[in-house]
């Protein structure tokens, strides 16, 4: 149905038709110079299909018309408010000085958090851009500026990013934020250094899945979970997708789901990590489930995730940021905080925090 939609949303959705075609466009004339070296140590890696596959022979294939399809249905959507309405941004503060003891997390947007423990501060995935998008006039657009921008951020020790969709690989924010700490320690999954490095990041680390990266007492161990990874449509699986379990010196440990669907992976990493004393799980951008259940879990799974992991709390990501698929965008912390009640959990074990809301954890 098109009822209740603007003239603006149906040219939003002009846009993202023309963002596909370009996007088609730029993947062939690079794939033809495309330079990524096989990992053929990884047991990650498939030859015969040159690309990362799920090792529990998981996979996500969905095709160019797959895509095609669901760019179609969000042209046709209802409209939502929150698009234009956005949500309300919380101003976080000054950074909590290095010496302060104990554990707090800033949400910035979207899979963005920063996280500190015992003056260990951690940033997640950061996108500072206006758009999640190869281009700068078109694709998906932020309801809500980020909490912290490359300029205003305090000094990072760890910076993670999970894979390489433009809604977590952000390049041009990545150039920005290297301007001004280039040295901080960067981790990733196989394959992304060269996008961290171009960047401009000097001490930029890939580990596989089980790998760990131990460097001045913190240990950072990439983890499986169910997603898969591209810049264009002919570079799918070329990079290996990760979540991240960081263990600090006094043996607390936060994990970072990055982008999951639901799976047997977090009971894998519990019993071969441990369970995390802090968790950050997706909980957005889930319909239509026919398409996304293999990628993106739903508020319901991401409690079942949080149970799994046996996380003593959490924070929920991937939501309210930007409008990537057709659930409203304030729907998800909603069924979160059902889903929690549903499952006899306190309501502070797993949170949806407000935009730049800082949470100091108990």
């Amino acid at each position: 149905m098109n009822g209740g939609r603007s003239g603006w949303q149906q040219w939003m959705g002009w846009k993202m038709y023309r963002s596909v075609a370009l996007l088609l466009m730029l993947g062939l004339f690079f794939s033809g110079c495309s330079s990524m070296r096989p990992y053929l140590e990884s047991p990650q890696y498939e030859e015969s299909r040159n690309r990362f596959e799920h090792s529990s022979g998981y996979r996500n294939d969905k095709g160019l018309f797959d895509v095609l399809g669901l760019a179609g249905a969000f042209m046709t959507r209802e409209a939502d408010p929150a698009e234009t309405q956005g949500f309300p941004l919380l101003d976080p503060g000054p950074a909590t000085p290095r010496d302060h003891p104990g554990s707090d997390v800033v949400w910035v947007g979207h899979a963005t958090l920063l996280f500190q423990h015992d003056g260990v501060r951690v940033l997640t995935d950061p996108i500072f851009s206006d758009r999640a998008s190869p281009f700068s006039f078109s694709g998906p657009k932020r309801v809500v500026p980020p909490a912290y921008t490359p300029e205003t951020l305090p000094g990072i020790d760890i910076l993670l990013v999970s894979h390489t969709h433009y809604d977590h690989l952000d390049m041009p924010g990545l150039k920005r934020l290297a301007a001004r700490q280039p040295d901080v320690r960067v981790v990733v999954p196989l394959g992304l250094a060269r996008y961290l490095r171009k960047a401009g990041f000097t001490d930029v680390t890939e580990i596989d899945w089980w790998q760990d990266s131990a460097q001045d007492g913190v240990t950072v161990t990439a983890t499986p979970v169910r997603h898969w990874s591209s810049r264009s449509p002919f570079d799918r699986n070329k990079t290996l997708w990760a979540g991240f379990m960081i263990r600090f010196a006094d043996g607390y440990q936060f994990y970072f789901a990055g982008d999951t669907g639901y799976g047997d992976d977090f009971a894998e990493t519990r019993a071969r990590l441990g369970a995390p004393d802090f968790a950050a799980i997706p909980i957005g951008a889930y319909e239509p489930r026919d398409f996304m259940r293999e990628s993106h879990c739903t508020p319901e799974e991401a409690v079942q995730i949080f149970r799994d992991l046996g996380a003593g709390r959490a924070v929920s990501v991937h939501w309210g940021t930007f409008k990537l698929t057709l659930e409203p965008l304030a729907e998800p912390p909603e069924r979160l905080r059902a889903a929690v009640r549903a499952a006899g959990l306190a309501d502070d074990s797993f949170r949806a925090l407000a935009h730049g809301e800082r949470w100091d954890l108990p």
